[in-house]
């Protein structure tokens, strides 16, 4: 089952519980943090940008989890092989970062003691900066990205589709998760790195920039032990903008995945996929060697080959998270709606797996 959202209205009742579980290509239903009932400590938000052409790529994020927030840079080379991630903490932080209620429009922007985010949206294009001293031993890095909203099958009226779902946790009626995946927006920009100074595209042509950001957008209520999959990519296949959104384990799916292609433009939704992450003979995840991703319905069959895995675990027994982003190349098909087959070779992306206590 894939219940499509189409009726606008408040994200939640009067007792803090979804109105409507599903998905949708747009925000249809309106987030309110003032109307969440599931306890202040337990509100979850946060803007994540990914942006890049498969050789570099610059993370950013700005959370804000109630009890800490969490401000993140990463850089990484694909080509050499390394990534470094510095990730500043605030403590109870409870809402004050100051998100707004929707990624249409509206800026968040954090200062710290050697560094600051700003992500700033006009509502047709986003601007973000950025600047961290001391990233890479004395070397500071810094840099200005600007992403398009992409037009839909050539309307510069009318955006592109994007991933949303509104799903509950069974365990907990006032826990939820809202989110928003965009793909495929066309960058442009600079980032530099010590001495190293990169351009990214020309202009806002998506034909004429190998650069592509992708932004999740996430606001909740989250249970306190989760394990999470997701994988995206972002770029071009024959021609035209073409990514995809996978994933599960965020809650009760069970009305709707949050899997889908974007083509052009235009959504196109998947039920159900499987990461196949690879094994040794005692059961441990091999995170570096091939994947496969399996669909129950056939239209989503991929091998996945890493080229770097973006680790990360710390454990302080009350709070503790191990994740595993692995970038790497998607070989395979992806079967669109109305049964156009896309072929793709190589194609730029990452896959992911993370456990939190949190």
């Amino acid at each position: 089952m894939q219940h499509k959202i189409i009726t606008r209205g408040p994200l939640l009742d009067e007792k803090g519980h979804l109105n409507e579980a599903g998905y949708a290509t747009e925000l249809v239903l309106d987030y309110d943090r003032s109307a969440i009932k599931g306890g202040k400590l337990r509100i979850k938000e946060w803007d994540y940008y990914l942006i890049t052409d498969g050789h570099i790529g610059v993370a950013l994020t700005i959370a804000d989890n109630s009890y800490m927030g969490l401000d993140s840079i990463s850089f990484l080379d694909f080509d050499e092989g390394w990534e470094i991630t510095k990730s500043p903490m605030r403590v109870m932080t409870m809402g004050k970062t100051g998100f707004p209620a929707t990624s249409a429009k509206g800026d968040v922007e954090i200062y710290g003691k050697d560094y600051f985010l700003s992500f700033w949206n006009d509502g047709t294009g986003r601007k973000l900066s950025f600047k961290m001293d001391k990233f890479r031993g004395d070397d500071a890095i810094k840099g200005e990205i600007i992403l398009a909203n992409p037009p839909r099958l050539g309307d510069s009226d009318c955006h592109s589709d994007t991933m949303v779902i509104s799903t509950p946790f069974p365990e907990k009626k006032t826990a939820f998760y809202y989110n928003q995946k965009i793909n495929c927006m066309p960058a442009i920009g600079f980032v530099e790195l010590g001495d190293r100074h990169i351009d990214l595209g020309i202009d806002h042509d998506a034909k004429a920039t190998s650069f592509f950001g992708l932004l999740d957008w996430g606001r909740g209520v989250w249970t306190y032990k989760n394990t999470w999959y997701w994988g995206s990519a972002s770029g071009m296949a024959d021609g035209k903008p073409f990514g995809f959104n996978l994933g599960y384990g965020f809650g009760d799916t069970s009305a709707a995945s949050e899997n889908m292609l974007f083509h052009d433009g235009v959504a196109h939704k998947l039920s159900q996929v499987t990461f196949n992450i690879p094994e040794d003979e005692d059961g441990n995840e091999l995170f570096e060697k091939p994947w496969t991703f399996t669909s129950d319905d056939g239209r989503f069959e991929m091998d996945f080959v890493p080229v770097l895995d973006r680790a990360s675990k710390t454990d302080f027994k009350v709070l503790c998270s191990d994740q595993h982003q692995v970038f790497g190349r998607f070989t395979g098909k992806a079967i669109l709606d109305d049964g156009t087959e896309i072929e793709i070779k190589d194609f730029f992306g990452f896959a992911e797996k993370v456990f939190n206590k949190w």
